[in-house]
Formats: structure tokens, C-alpha cells, sequence
């Protein structure tokens, strides 16, 4: 069991929907949370809600220098939890160029720029937990999803190979593959999404996997279990079901 208590964690994307949920449960576990996204005024807000303590750090991720400032006031930190994410729902036939490089600019490019700021130091320190949050669309291509599954696809590749580099260190890496989370992201959705998930329920799945030593978590369970398994269809009845 992982312990909490008078910790520092800094939880990038925490304004809205499941970072926002997630930063009141390592609150309540008793952590310092340092609260960042680019508004001021929700985080303060939030701020207010949390009863333990708590800084706001505002910070626009793809902005390297932004992101270097951002890492300097976060300060020293036992723990960062990536809960950023950009989304517009978009085939390839109808290509929105700034909304899909704004995707892989936030979700990946991003991600890579917080944690240049911050795994160097742990990596002296030989200590440090990072948690990623990936998606289940990132296993395998899916329609209408060019920008965000292949940047999903990418962070999680990204986990991947920053726990087989640091998994015999003190650095612990943990990747979070969640489904449909009702958000404001999911509400640009206009087809059915099985399984949703109500944020507070998405939230507990994270904490409960940030307390294990496990590497990888994908849920719900069965929905993630159905990705997994159609990684090994072959292409010319995987594309055929998705048609």
C-alpha cells in the first residue's frame, strides 16, 4: 500500500472532470497537491473545495518555457499524475489540421515536456512515482479518432519504455488506460459509448492502481479486456467488424 500522507504530488490537468476528481482523492489520502491546468480561476475554486493543503500552478503544456516555470514553482515532488487531454472526434475524411496537431501537441508532446522537467530529478534523487493516463483507444486504430487514439497510442508507448528503463530504480511508473468517462470530452461525442464511467468511479480505479505495484491498469476491466483481445484479430476481420 502506498502511503500519501504529507507527500507532494503535482497533478497536471486537475481543472475539470477526472483530474479534478482525482486531485480531491490523493487530497483526501494526504498529499500536497499542486494543482495545475491553464485556468486560474477553476483550480482556485477547486483549491477552495480540497481540505488539505494545496498550490495552484497555472501552465499551458505545449509552452516549453511555460512548462519550465511551471516545474520550478511545482518544487521538489514525490509523485506526478498526467490527467491532461485534448479532443475533437474527427475522421481522416474530414481532417481538421490544428485540432489534430493540437491533440498530439497536448497528449504526447505535452506529456514529453512535463516530464522532462521532472524524471530527471527523480532519477538523482532515486525516487519518484509518475502515473500516465492513456486510453483504451490507443491499442489499436479506431475510426473517427485520428489525433487522439494515435497520441493516446504514443503516451502509452511512452510509459512503456520509461518503465523498462526505470523499473530496477526508485522511480515507480504506472500507466492508466481508462474507457468512456462522461466529461466534457465524451460530450462531443455523438454515438453510443458502452460502459460509461462517472468520473468519481474513474477516479477510485486510479487510486486504487496508484496503491498497487503493478504496472499497467485498463478499465472497466471487460471493456478493457475486448481492446486487449483485438490486438491479435488479424486486420482483415478487424476492419471488417469495425465496418
Amino acid at each position: 500500500m502506498r502511503d500519501f500522507n504529507k507527500k507532494r504530488y503535482w497533478i497536471v490537468g486537475a481543472s475539470e472532470g477526472l483530474g479534478r476528481e482525482v486531485a480531491k482523492a490523493v487530497s483526501r489520502a494526504g498529499a500536497h497537491v499542486v494543482l495545475t491546468a491553464r485556468s486560474a480561476d477553476r483550480l482556485h475554486e477547486l483549491a477552495d473545495e480540497i481540505a488539505g493543503p494545496s498550490t495552484v500552478v497555472t501552465c499551458d503544456v505545449t509552452d516549453d518555457d511555460d512548462v519550465a516555470r511551471a516545474a520550478g514553482e511545482a518544487g521538489e515532488l514525490d509523485g506526478l499524475i498526467w490527467l491532461v487531454g485534448a479532443y475533437w472526434p474527427q475522421s481522416a475524411t474530414e481532417w481538421t489540421p490544428e485540432q489534430v496537431t493540437t491533440m498530439f501537441d497536448v497528449n504526447l508532446t505535452g506529456a514529453a515536456r512535463v516530464l522532462g522537467q521532472v524524471v530527471p530529478a527523480m532519477v538523482a534523487r532515486d525516487a519518484g512515482h509518475i502515473v500516465l493516463t492513456g486510453s483504451l483507444s490507443g491499442f489499436r486504430g479506431l475510426p473517427n479518432s485520428i489525433g487522439y487514439g494515435a497520441s493516446k497510442a504514443g503516451l502509452m508507448v511512452l510509459a512503456e519504455s520509461m518503465y523498462a528503463d526505470l523499473r530496477q530504480t526508485g522511480v515507480d511508473v504506472q500507466l492508466v488506460n481508462p474507457g468512456f468517462v462522461r466529461t466534457r470530452l465524451t460530450d462531443k461525442n455523438d454515438f453510443h459509448m458502452p460502459m460509461m464511467m462517472e468520473p468519481e468511479d474513474a477516479a477510485r480505479e486510479i487510486m486504487e492502481h496508484m496503491h498497487d505495484d503493478t504496472f499497467a491498469k485498463n478499465f472497466p476491466r471487460s471493456f478493457g479486456a475486448l481492446f486487449r483481445v483485438a490486438n491479435f484479430v488479424p486486420d482483415w476481420m478487424y476492419y471488417r467488424l469495425l465496418g
